[in-house]
């Protein structure tokens, strides 16, 4: 597919009812570039091994639909931070199913959230998470798709919302060239980083390029907020219906580190909506162009 656009590949998390091949052909109907899928239920630990027929429609479908890039997000379930206990084995089990069902669909990058400490302190979750990457790192060696740490709203002990975290995990890992980053506008904002102005947005984009680099980030989840600056939660909203408006994904759309990277909603009411919301940003894009 050619990629010639100036902005941002526009995409969406599909639903896969009735089949994964699903998620392709009705993401490019409404438009899509590129695609996000759970590749099982974000709400259960263990699933079957995918099929050998899954996984060629599938593949078919991204070929005849023309999507290069596929992403995948986890379970909400895993939590790689925990500690040692039943939480972690289950979280590690679970993952590895996640990665080996990414690998043989030829997904591209595998979103997880960076985990909860579980009141064990942010240096001794971190510490966890790294283990938990070398050990999975090292049971798969030679898998192309590559581990994507989203940016959280950092609710409770969950690790990710502060972009320092970061570095400690790519500086303390063996494998630091299978991880990359997922950005998400409303875990960003919620978190306390301001995207809205363009000097706000300056300053959020300042301390991602110092603290991680735009040559890690390959993944982000564009997403309004329904809460406020700082508020630590992490609720959705429509694509400038919420408290970051169209300004912030103006901003957004016409950085031009960005450029080709995917930019995948993640919004409310996904069989009404995506559509909505994927053409609300085309037009936006526009507009940032100068169209």
């Amino acid at each position: 597919m050619a990629r010639t656009s100036l902005r941002p590949l526009l995409g969406a998390h599909m639903p896969t009812a009735g089949g994964l091949q699903n998620a392709i052909s009705s993401g490019k109907a409404i438009g899509c570039e590129v695609v996000q899928v759970f590749t099982a239920s974000p709400r259960q630990w263990r699933s079957a091994p995918l099929k050998a027929d899954v996984i060629e429609l599938y593949r078919r479908a991204c070929e005849e639909h023309g999507i290069g890039t596929t992403i995948a997000h986890d379970s909400y379930l895993i939590n790689l931070a925990a500690p040692d206990g039943a939480v972690r084995e289950k979280s590690h089990a679970a993952f590895r199913e996640e990665m080996e069902r990414a690998e043989a669909l030829g997904i591209d990058y595998l979103v997880t959230h960076m985990g909860a400490h579980l009141g064990a302190g942010v240096d001794a979750g971190l510490a966890r998470l790294v283990e938990s990457l070398d050990l999975l790192h090292g049971e798969l060696p030679g898998y192309k798709v590559r581990v994507a740490l989203e940016t959280t709203a950092g609710q409770g002990t969950c690790l990710g919302a502060d972009l320092a975290e970061f570095p400690m995990i790519f500086n303390g890992v063996h494998a630091p060239e299978r991880l990359v980053i997922c950005m998400d506008t409303c875990h960003m904002f919620a978190a306390g980083y301001d995207l809205r102005t363009p000097e706000a947005y300056a300053e959020t984009m300042g301390q991602f390029e110092r603290h991680i680099g735009f040559d890690k980030l390959k993944v982000i989840h564009c997403n309004d907020s329904q809460k406020g600056l700082g508020s630590r939660v992490d609720r959705h909203a429509h694509i400038g219906q919420g408290e970051l408006g169209d300004a912030a994904f103006c901003n957004i759309l016409s950085d031009p580190r960005l450029v080709g990277k995917p930019l995948i909603i993640e919004t409310p009411d996904a069989d009404e909506m995506h559509a909505v919301n994927l053409a609300h940003l085309r037009v936006l894009a526009n507009d940032a162009a100068g169209g």
